[in-house]
């Protein structure tokens, strides 16, 4: 029998640790920030009310978002984003219940700024050193889960290695049922001796990984029967990393668990945080290079004759087509005999144009187009009807850009992957960027652009 592990195996345990550390930040942080602010720690009875407000709303909204499930082998940005989010949703919440109670008081603004933008980072180092020192032990050793694996083949052989390979994790393979040998891994028994095992071993037992592929539904169910009694964790492996999958994941629908293969990310409160952070930087930004438009119009204007703005049908969500602005850097019969891929070179523009079109100013009426909710700052570059025809027949995953918004810019275009280069590596970047998207990577993918696009020589 194993030493009992300096932190208990239950998730209760660890959910405990969470709740505690959540909820001791939010007056900690409040504390700081009226040193800070106000020159001493004490606070006054209305500012002591806010944070018991903050308190209870923390109880009743932090399990909604998650915080207390398990985390264990998840990626930690995610669990990050999730606390970010919960302390922003209770600080909103917060504001409301102020307001409506007629207890807002905005003369003490900057205490409060200061005391959400300190709760915003201890929540997240709170949470990272939690994590931390969690995956520490488990390198350790300590605080591991141990694991049983049901299956002999391909699949069950690699998830018994990733297991393995990932020891901050913290998991431990027991061993595997099966009907042939793994090698280098312990044989507990075939299928029909599972149940046998957990009857005499089910104690030092915390979950049971079935690694099999969703063909063998026949095998599994048995399995399932014989696990019906079992009171460990029961998890299922089917194999589909193979495919090229959207955001995948499994969620309760009509009372039925669904296996979502491929699903964008822009729905519900994503698609809701997306269309504010689109139409509110769109608007600040538009007012802020406004005397730069005008300037660019002007010499669009007075060195090629014909319309300051080029209008062309792109795609968007869902296939859906949509009028895109830029700044005209080309004479307007350049496409007159049709329009050709990979011809941006080849393009006759004045110098005006190529100045616009080298340092991406032809792009900024875009902007326009995200007011307008066409696009976004932020999503795969949209291409023209035809060529979409084209390249969805020829070009794997092509149409799954398409599950979000276009964008000015993109995790493809900070990369390099812009203008007339490898459509393959794009596409690669426009789904990783899918299945990746949080308002943070918007952020950074807009200071990259910043700094490398606007100076790429593949411009276009």
């Amino acid at each position: 029998m194993q030493d009992k592990p300096f932190i208990s195996e239950s998730k209760l345990r660890i959910a405990l640790l969470h709740r505690v550390t959540d909820i001791a930040i939010i007056p900690f942080t409040a504390y700081v920030a009226n040193g800070l602010v106000h020159g001493h720690i004490g606070l006054s009875n209305y500012l002591g009310l806010t944070v018991a407000i903050s308190v209870i709303i923390a109880l009743w909204l932090y399990p909604a978002f998650g915080l207390y499930r398990a985390w264990r082998g998840e990626w930690l940005g995610k669990e990050l984003l999730n606390a970010s989010q919960a302390w922003t949703f209770n600080f909103l919440t917060l504001a409301f219940v102020l307001y409506i109670t007629g207890n807002a008081n905005p003369d003490r603004i900057v205490y409060f700024s200061a005391w959400y933008l300190l709760g915003l980072v201890g929540s997240v180092l709170t949470r990272a050193g939690v994590r931390l020192f969690l995956n520490n032990l488990r390198e350790q050793g300590r605080n591991k889960t141990h694991v049983i694996v049901v299956g002999d083949n391909g699949l069950a052989t690699s998830t018994i290695k990733t297991l393995k390979k990932s020891d901050w994790a913290g998991f431990n393979v027991v061993g595997y049922f099966g009907q042939s040998a793994i090698a280098g891994e312990k044989l507990l028994g075939s299928y029909g001796e599972i149940n046998r095992y957990l009857d005499e071993h089910g104690a030092t037992v915390d979950q049971v990984w079935i690694a099999m592929p969703l063909a063998k539904e026949k095998e599994i169910n048995a399995i399932l029967g014989q696990l019906r009694f079992a009171t460990q964790d029961v998890r299922l492996v089917p194999g589909i990393e193979g495919f090229r999958l959207i955001n995948n994941s499994v969620a309760q629908i009509a009372d039925m668990p669904v296996l979502n293969l491929q699903v964008s990310p822009m729905s519900g409160m994503n698609r809701f945080l997306k269309a504010v952070e689109d139409r509110l930087l769109a608007a600040l930004i538009l007012a802020a290079i406004s005397p730069v438009m005008l300037f660019l119009a002007l010499g669009v204007k007075l060195t090629s004759p014909g319309p300051v703005f080029y209008r062309q049908e792109r795609v968007s969500r869902a296939g859906k087509p949509f009028m895109m602005y830029k700044f005209r850097s080309m004479p307007v019969d350049t496409e007159k005999d049709g329009v050709q891929w990979g011809s941006a070179a080849t393009k006759a523009t004045n110098k005006f144009g190529q100045f616009i079109r080298k340092t991406s100013l032809d792009e900024l009426p875009q902007f326009l187009n995200v007011l307008f909710g066409d696009m976004s700052i932020v999503g795969p570059r949209p291409e023209r009807t035809q060529f979409v025809n084209e390249f969805k027949h020829s070009i794997d995953g092509y149409m799954q850009k398409h599950m979000v918004k276009a964008g000015i810019t993109g995790w493809a275009q900070v990369n390099g992957w812009r203008g007339d280069t490898d459509l393959g590596k794009r596409i690669e970047c426009d789904l990783y960027y899918i299945n990746n998207w949080s308002p943070w990577m918007d952020v950074k993918i807009i200071f990259l652009t910043v700094a490398r696009v606007f100076f790429d020589s593949n411009a276009k």
